[in-house]
């Protein structure tokens, strides 16, 4: 089977390199200039964006997307979910790509919510955002459970991501959520992979 990776060290491409490390299948990896970007790449996603995979001719764009599509598609890693898993799996991994993103991303862009139009955004206000995310990373040691997922694979990284560039403070809750995940080898290899192809400072 044929796999090909468009990516960014410097985008969510991380995201969608970790969760293809979990899956242990092989890829080729198509780096992307911001400035010139491949024809193959805008051939499969007129946006232009990263990450996309193309996976056996089948093109999959958005990571959380990605990280959904190679759970199911490479089962033998064990990352999708069970039955008893299914609806925390889904309503965190949405949630976070969803609700999560478009607040974080209001708050970077400096836009407020007026508290009367709250129930008009998807996540009310900023604040109740972050507060659900928690309660996302403690019910449970991970957000479908008691197993690691695929959805940890996308939660992880945005409260990886936004606890970095300090807009998400650093709860108890987040903290011992990330350090879970930080151990994985899969975790380690694909930050070393991305972190080797940054742009010499």
């Amino acid at each position: 089977m044929a796999l090909t990776f468009y990516t960014n060290p410097m985008s969510r491409g991380r995201i969608a390199r970790w969760m293809l490390e979990e899956t242990g299948e092989p890829y080729e990896t198509v780096l992307v200039d911001w400035t010139d970007k491949p024809t193959a790449l805008l051939a499969a996603n007129p946006l232009g964006k990263v990450p996309t995979i193309e996976h056996d001719g089948h093109v999959v764009s958005e990571a959380a997307a990605i990280c959904a599509y190679c759970a199911e598609a490479f089962p033998a890693a064990g990352l999708a979910p069970t039955a008893a898993e299914r609806a925390p799996y889904l309503r965190w991994m949405f949630f976070t790509a969803g609700p999560l993103e478009a607040a974080m991303m209001d708050k970077a862009l400096g836009a407020e919510v007026p508290a009367a139009k709250r129930g008009m955004v998807g996540y009310g206000s900023f604040a109740e955002a972050v507060d659900t995310l928690e309660h996302a990373v403690s019910r449970a040691p991970y957000v479908a459970g008691d197993r690691f997922t695929a959805a940890d694979v996308y939660v992880g990284s945005a409260v990886g991501w936004f606890t970095q560039f300090g807009m998400l403070d650093k709860r108890p809750a987040f903290t011992d959520y990330l350090a879970r995940l930080w151990n994985r080898p899969a975790w380690v290899r694909a930050r070393e992979i991305d972190d080797a192809l940054m742009p010499a400072a």
